[in-house]
């Protein structure tokens, strides 16, 4: 049976090679092709990370929502108005749905028709493919809870089955949610490091089942922490049987997608700013002013500067390029990693589980200071520098005041990680972010989701009409389920 997949990467197809000596192969147009599992894994994992990574204004508008970047010249995404001609909401759906959670679901059915070699004895097979389908598993449900996180309800128990479901309804975000964690536990249980998994395709742990163990709870841990004001009791059970389970705590366990230096497999940063030649971006003020105020060492890194100091711009505003300061050489290389979970974000988590009182086996305070340094360490930061920061007062970690420090200081690490610094600001309403220059539809706020897709709306419409309405409204204003402070 011929496979019908998503667009892949110049990089994966690269990988399946000829699949037949013949010199008439290639005309035979009634031959099916079967692509293997794994360049379907790997045009997954780079759709996912180009998606989280790209500053594309088409499809990525996080940075904006988090006073990181503002504008030269297109003020309207800047502005959060997402229904003109870009149709932001439309390009993330579709690229999480189709281009991801579609190979993903591809590669799931080949890999119980893959052939057992000869040589390979039926238990350690199984075993193998298990770890397979696990890993699988887990970057679909990082998927999801991007997008539930992104639009409330969404689809899910219909979803990624084109050939059965044409218009699937919309699940509830809060059922999708406990699903997911059970899916996580299952995978867990399924994870075994003392046997292999993808011997290719795997361009972030290269089949490391062990590594991959640790993203299974690290992403635990992080689906529990959003669900601490809305469902507690549940929120502390996964949070503390992910810490039990090993989670990320060190750079070393990063998960990190390579990129490399040849088009169009560089990094997304690099491809829309230096290959693009374009001059769209500068920083913006409400982080440049903060890490200014805090001589923070990651400044060098972060931004380039104007006349020797670090300058920003105003979101929603038009900037001049030539008087702020721009995106820093060190995002730019064209080889850099791409950062899909870091250690950093982890102990952010775990020190607001240790605040809220959640056994984690440390105290907030050291939570909280291992996860600055992580990101600092990141960055080469030498080490008496890190602590030249630590002391300094205004980093100090505030037990009173826990939701603002921890806020405060995940915000700057995440400066690269637009995505999930959104998600930190919402869950704790630090730091204080304005949108005094946002379209009417965003009420003057910073959106707590986006609308859905208006491809949705015109196709999709019962079951559209319906979400709507049982999240409140199709708003820029509307808060995600766990969202409730």
């Amino acid at each position: 049976m011929k496979k019908i997949l998503s667009i892949l990467t110049i990089s994966s197809l690269a990988m399946l090679s000829c699949v037949n000596g013949d010199d008439d192969f290639n005309n035979n147009r009634s031959q099916p092709y079967e692509v293997p599992a794994e360049p379907l894994l790997t045009n997954a994992q780079k759709e996912l990370m180009d998606q989280m990574e790209t500053p594309s204004v088409n499809l990525n508008v996080f940075r904006f929502f988090q006073h990181y970047l503002a504008t030269t010249i297109y003020r309207n995404d800047a502005r959060f108005n997402f229904t003109g001609t870009r149709k932001v909401p439309d390009n993330m759906w579709l690229a999480l749905y189709t281009d991801v959670l579609g190979s993903l679901n591809q590669a799931k059915k080949i890999i119980p028709s893959e052939v057992k070699p000869p040589q390979i004895p039926q238990a350690t097979w199984d075993k193998q493919q298990a770890n397979k389908l696990a890993i699988i598993n887990l970057l679909e449900v990082y998927t999801y809870q991007v997008l539930v996180d992104s639009f409330g309800n969404v689809p899910y128990s219909e979803a990624a089955k084109p050939e059965t479901f044409v218009l699937p309804k919309y699940d509830d975000a809060k059922t999708i949610y406990s699903d997911l964690i059970n899916r996580l536990n299952s995978a867990v249980a399924t994870l075994d490091p003392a046997y292999g998994s993808f011997a290719t395709g795997d361009n972030i742990y290269n089949g490391n089942v062990a590594d991959w163990i640790i993203v299974a709870n690290s992403l635990k841990l992080k689906i529990g922490i959003n669900l601490a004001d809305v469902n507690p009791t549940l929120a502390k059970q996964t949070v503390e049987s992910a810490f039990a389970g090993g989670v990320m705590l060190t750079n070393s366990q990063n998960s990190l997608f390579k990129y490399d230096a040849t088009s169009p497999n560089f990094n997304r940063l690099y491809a829309e700013v230096i290959a693009s030649n374009r001059n769209d971006f500068v920083a913006e003020e409400g982080i440049v002013d903060v890490m200014n105020s805090l001589n923070d060492p990651r400044r060098p890194f972060y931004f380039t500067t104007v006349n020797g100091s670090y300058v920003g711009g105003t979101v929603g505003l038009t900037n001049n390029y030539a008087d702020n300061s721009h995106i820093g050489n060190s995002l730019l290389a064209p080889n850099k990693p791409g950062l899909l979970f870091d250690a950093s974000e982890v102990n952010f988590y775990l020190a607001e589980a240790s605040a809220r009182g959640y056994n984690v086996g440390g105290t907030a305070q050291q939570y909280y200071e291992d996860a600055i340094k992580r990101s600092l360490e990141q960055w080469s930061v030498a080490p008496a520098d890190i602590t030249t920061y630590l002391a300094n007062p205004s980093v100090a970690f505030s037990p009173a005041n826990w939701k603002q420090s921890i806020g405060q200081q995940a915000w700057i690490a995440m400066f690269n990680r637009g995505f999930e610094s959104w998600n930190f600001f919402r869950r704790l309403d630090y730091p204080a972010l304005t949108a005094p220059n946002a379209v009417a539809a965003a009420a003057g706020k910073v959106p707590t989701r986006l609308t859905y897709p208006i491809n949705e709306q015109t196709v999709n419409g019962t079951n559209w009409s319906q979400a709507s309405s049982a999240i409140g409204g199709d708003k820029l204003t509307t808060k995600v389920f766990w969202d409730v402070n």
